[in-house]
C-alpha cells in the first residue's frame, strides 16, 4: 500500500473511532480504546468469526444509516 493511501486509511479509521463515540466515552484514554480493539481482534480469532462479523456489520450499517439521518 502506498504511503498516501495508508495515511488516508489511518485517518478514516481514526474517524470511525471518534464517530462511534469512543473518544468521549473513554475520556480520550487511548489504552482503553486500544484494549477494546485488541479484545475485538481476539473475538475474531475465535471459531465463530463469520457470525460475529455478520452481527458487527449489521450494527455498523445501522449506525451509519442513523448518522446519515442526523446530518
Amino acid at each position: 500500500m502506498k504511503r498516501k493511501e495508508r495515511t488516508r486509511q489511518l485517518i478514516e479509521l481514526g474517524g470511525l473511532v471518534a464517530k462511534a463515540g469512543l473518544v468521549e466515552l473513554t475520556d480520550d484514554d487511548r489504552a482503553v480504546i486500544f484494549g477494546r480493539l485488541v479484545e475485538a481482534a481476539a473475538t475474531l480469532r475465535a471459531d465463530d468469526t463469520g457470525i460475529q462479523l455478520t452481527l458487527w456489520r449489521r450494527r455498523g450499517r445501522r449506525a451509519f444509516a442513523d448518522a446519515e439521518g442526523k446530518d
